[in-house]
């Protein structure tokens, strides 16, 4: 499709050839005339691994342009960071087939039975055979209505509950002080902050009872071994880095890690949560977890691609950041896919501004989702069940796709798609593959060495063991010496393992083999409920939608299960505020209102509300959030944000709202 704003859709049809060609065209023009940087590339962490190494390589070898990011920097980048904080790496420790049989599982900010319903499975069956569990959530969610400890804690104080849970682990002596010891580093400064978060501090500030509290540590405290897992309820914050590190001290302060039984890992949000973040669509990030900034891995990829080390850009900017650069006037031409920014980044009524002034902007999509109706040239995609390739699920596991059926009428695979514009440039060197497997042929060199090591990895092996975790070596760490076919890694940081960064010297991945304690500091979250918005809103899924709904939308029975967003209101706010189940509520913050229906639930905080975030337009919950960064992952502060709710003097006119924006 191409602009069109005669037409009644606001699009025309054009043939693939002339949309290939028009967004060349474009391309080279707008690089021409401002230079390679005017360019950006928006990726997604729901392609394949194949697509998203492709799409890093086509932005910085085709296009010589810095700023590439994607959909993920919402998702895994706070869990992401606090990982090579504390361990060196970025994985999930354990196979989820060891959270059976463990004594203890805390679930910290994740609606697992709606959202993650296989990881729901495991921990059913750790809990039929003994497993104790904590759910840490503003929200009683299914999997909280059955747990045994159920912490109602106020939104965005998370890293304040782990202080003070460590903090009594500390004073009770339950913390494995011989794995401290012979295992990591800077337990002492942890330790020190910790003393700062007595218990009824932590109560006040948490807003948890200390009833509670002291039954969490004692739980956590006295096991032998457990899982602690968190999702987006603890790392969409500007503070969620601290959040995540806060759960990572609890784990190794007592001591269970490398073992069966006992693990540590986030709970991704989409269909490649980890392996897209793995081999260089990030703005930071080269292929195999390696890091842009290092000459030493800058000079290997290069070697790899077959271009000078010094032709690579460096690194670029997170996806937010690249949006402000757009309204700035610095960058004036998008590529995207598998990304819908208008409705899923925050105060997204500035996202439409800043789409509206690009001089060029790209999609490909298998839907003509809410961004692409800004867009000037629209190319049909694929969907997963249309081509092959891999994907690296929440364990660290790599598995296959393969292909189900073909791609209707003129879409095309979406690697396809990207090495047509990469030819039609006529900068066609490096994207001639034939087939997702002749990508990931090239991925596996590219990765060799890296701490995300996929060079053991075939599609033949994948296929023989039903998935094989990363690392997987093609050359023995030890001695240098080639592997004929290395197993993989399904459990980290085990005694005596060994990796290519501590030779030897610890499990964990830094020269000296040890993890590291970094103390996790509360701050109160920005834009905090206030005498002027005195009501928290949190932002969330529900079972039958999906992401930015693109695709869950469309679909009649998910559609009716859960038609439109819903206020979720505790009843004795909605009494003080005059609002009955089902009656029109107006949810308003400083940067805009949605008037929906209100939904009375006693499964809410009673100064906290919950709008679902998978609509736009005028019933964006993405209107109300706030642009707030964690300063190091960057990821948007969407789990909390001062609001007021008011009763509507009646339903809404929706189209009038849209018309009005548009």
């Amino acid at each position: 499709l191409a602009r069109d704003p005669s037409a009644p859709s606001g699009f025309a049809s054009i043939a693939y050839q002339d949309a290939i060609a028009k967004t060349a065209s474009e391309i080279e023009r707008v690089q021409r005339e401002h230079g390679p940087g005017a360019v950006a590339v928006l990726g997604g962490a729901s392609l394949t691994t194949e697509k998203t190494y492709l799409l890093g390589k086509f932005a910085r070898v085709c296009l010589k342009t810095p700023f590439i990011d994607y959909n993920g920097r919402l998702c895994m980048v706070s869990a992401g960071a606090a990982n090579k904080k504390a361990f060196g790496i970025d994985r999930t420790t354990n196979p989820w087939s060891d959270m059976v049989g463990t004594e203890v599982i805390w679930v910290a900010g994740s609606n697992v039975a709606e959202c993650s319903p296989i990881t729901t499975n495991y921990i059913w069956q750790a809990r039929e055979l003994g497993a104790k569990v904590i759910v840490q959530d503003p929200r009683i969610t299914p999997l909280a209505r059955t747990c045994d400890v159920f912490v109602p804690i106020k939104p965005g104080r998370d890293a304040a509950m782990f202080a003070g849970v460590l903090q009594l682990m500390i004073e009770n002596q339950w913390v494995d002080e011989e794995f401290i010891s012979m295992n990591t580093v800077g337990f002492d400064a942890v330790a020190a902050y910790c003393r700062e978060w007595p218990i009824a501090r932590t109560a006040e500030v948490t807003g948890v009872p200390a009833r509670t509290i002291r039954a969490v540590a004692e739980l956590w405290g006295l096991a032998k071994s457990s899982f602690l897992f968190h999702a987006r309820g603890i790392e969409h914050h500007s503070n969620g880095v601290q959040n995540a590190l806060g759960t990572i001290n609890l784990v190794l302060a007592s001591g269970r890690l490398g073992k069966p039984k006992s693990g540590y890992g986030t709970i991704v949000g989409q269909a490649n949560g980890q392996g897209g973040r793995e081999h260089g669509q990030k703005c930071d990030q080269l292929p195999g977890w390696r890091d842009i900034s290092n000459p030493e891995h800058r000079k290997y990829i290069a070697s790899v691609w077959g271009v000078e080390e010094k032709d690579i850009p460096g690194p670029g900017v997170d996806a937010y950041e690249l949006f402000r650069k757009i309204d700035a006037g610095e960058i004036k031409a998008l590529l995207a896919i598998c990304f819908n920014p208008k409705v899923s980044l925050p105060d997204n009524q500035f996202v439409t501004r800043a789409l509206e002034k690009l001089e060029f902007f790209a999609t490909i999509d298998f839907f003509l989702n809410e961004t692409g109706q800004h867009a000037d040239i629209v190319l049909p995609g694929s969907l997963q069940e249309e081509d092959e390739g891999t994907v690296t699920q929440v364990e660290g596991r790599v598995i296959k796709i393969n292909k189900a059926v073909e791609c209707p009428g003129d879409a095309r695979a979406d690697w396809v798609i990207i090495q047509d514009i990469a030819k039609a440039l006529g900068r066609e060197h490096g994207f001639t593959f034939d087939s997702p497997r002749a990508i990931f042929e090239e991925l596996r060199v590219a990765s060799k060495g890296g701490v995300a090591d996929y060079s053991g990895i075939t599609y033949e092996k994948i296929e023989r063991e039903m998935g094989v975790f990363w690392p997987c070596y093609s050359v023995d760490p030890r001695t240098g010496e080639a592997l004929a076919d290395h197993p993989g890694t399904p459990r980290l940081f085990e005694a005596g393992s060994f990796n290519p960064v501590a030779k030897g010297a610890g499990p964990f991945y830094f020269p000296d083999g040890k993890a590291r304690f970094n103390v996790a500091e509360y701050r109160d979250p920005i834009d905090d409920a206030s005498a002027d918005y005195p009501v928290y809103l949190t932002t969330g899924r529900v079972v039958s939608q999906f992401l930015s709904g693109a695709q869950t939308r469309r679909i009649g029975p998910l559609v009716s299960q859960y038609p439109e967003p819903r206020i979720e209101i505790h009843p004795r706010l909605a009494e003080k505020l005059g609002i009955a189940d089902g009656e029109w509520a107006t949810c308003e913050t400083r940067r805009g209102a949605v008037t929906l229906r209100a939904m009375v639930v006693t499964t809410i905080r009673p100064d906290t509300v919950f709008i679902p975030y998978h609509w736009g337009g005028p019933k964006s919950a993405n209107r109300l959030t706030v642009a707030a960064q964690d300063p190091i992952s960057k990821i948007p502060q969407y789990k909390v944000c001062g609001c007021r709710v008011i009763k509507a003097a009646g339903a809404p006119d929706y189209d009038a709202t849209r018309e009005a924006q548009q």
